[in-house]
């Protein structure tokens, strides 16, 4: 009976990654030097009476390395876009031209670099709590199978293969925090 029981590591990898493109997501909406298109996505605009993603009303490009353009399709909906890219908190104040937003990219100074840096960290804080709760779910499911007749070898055998998930996923949150930060402090 013993040796039928399993903990699905699978499953617990999989969430684990789920936090780590969680990570990734929040560290591509932070603001580095550089354009990037993932800037504008998480903006919504009161299009048609419902808030919309900008890029389901216009096509985001990167022209150059410190320009975001945004071409609106309907004329109709360039002030809203204008408005909610102003209200979005990037710190940056879009150009009229016709229909095409452009969004030029400042110089980032030192202490706001700084800032950038703290918000990063405490992104990646956020992605290791999320890891660590799956390895504490991942330790009861053992903990579980200990009680439903798991021999001490095969519970010491599981715990070790969670904490090694666990300390593999929490070193890649550490190193894409340390090429982030790098990015963001690279002049």
């Amino acid at each position: 009976m013993s040796d039928e029981i399993e903990i699905d590591t699978d499953d617990l990898e999989r969430r684990m990654k789920g936090a780590m493109e969680a990570l990734r997501h929040e560290f591509a909406s932070l603001r580095t030097g550089r354009a990037s298109a993932s800037m504008v996505e998480p903006i919504m605009v009161d299009a048609y009476g419902s808030p919309t993603p900008i890029n389901q009303i216009g096509t985001v490009n990167v022209p150059e390395p410190r320009m975001v353009t945004i071409n609106i399709w309907d004329k109709g909906l360039v002030g809203k876009a204008e408005k909610a890219i102003r209200e979005s908190g990037l710190g940056i104040n879009p150009q009229l031209n016709g229909t095409i937003i452009m969004l030029p990219i400042p110089e980032l100074n030192e202490e706001r670099r700084r800032e950038l840096t703290k918000v990063a960290a405490q992104y990646a804080e956020s992605a290791r709590v999320a890891i660590r709760n799956v390895r504490r779910d991942g330790m009861d499911q053992v903990k579980k199978a200990k009680s439903a007749g798991m021999s001490e070898d095969d519970q010491k055998f599981w715990e070790g293969a969670v904490q090694e998930l666990t300390d593999k996923m929490i070193a890649s949150v550490d190193q894409a925090l340390e090429s982030k930060q790098a990015e963001i402090m690279q002049v």
